[in-house]
């Protein structure tokens, strides 16, 4: 893989991990909250267990940018607890549970679609754990690296965005 590609992917991730770490320390009580409605963990331990969870997405963040294979391992872990936790409980029918993963301004209910997208996302870090030919990095390698990590930002934006109106935009389609 080449240096450019390793870079901007784990810039993009450890972006990702830190815009979902500073959601949850926003609102810790309403995550704590998030974190026993998946009904996985008993109720009293939900705060430390968000607390875990918001230090362990920090965690990824700085191991992207220090330690890449313990980065790309950490944060396919997390994608897949998140996915787990997602799966298991809309096989249980619970899908008005907050995913957590917008913050407190936004709720946003789990679906087959945000698990989806986290296995993928998981499946991607580990593939990344590729090896890297090293080569010298140029002036313009980090240009490029800045605007595709803004470009991957702004296009997780948008396809965020539009998971959150999905099922608003299918209920007003059902209303005609």
């Amino acid at each position: 893989m080449d240096p450019v590609l390793d870079l901007t992917f784990r810039a993009g991730l450890a972006l990702l991990f830190a815009v979902a770490a500073l959601h949850k320390l926003r609102d810790p009580r309403g995550f704590a909250a998030t974190v026993a409605d998946y009904r996985l963990l008993p109720e009293r331990i939900a705060g430390v267990a968000g607390m875990v969870l918001v230090g362990t997405e920090l965690a990824v963040v700085v191991a992207l940018a220090i330690d890449r294979r313990a980065g790309l391992a950490g944060a396919a872990a997390l994608l897949v607890l998140y996915a787990g936790a997602m799966a298991i409980n809309l096989a249980r029918g619970r899908r008005h549970i907050d995913c957590g993963c917008a913050g407190p301004a936004a709720r946003r209910s789990i679906s087959g679609t945000l698990v989806a997208r986290n296995v993928v996302l998981a499946t991607l870090a580990l593939t990344a754990l590729a090896p890297v030919v090293p080569r010298q990095l140029l002036w313009i390698d980090g240009v490029t690296i800045g605007a595709a990590t803004v470009a991957l930002a702004a296009c997780w934006a948008a396809m965020d965005r539009l998971l959150a109106l999905a099922p608003g935009l299918t209920r007003m389609r059902e209303s005609t």
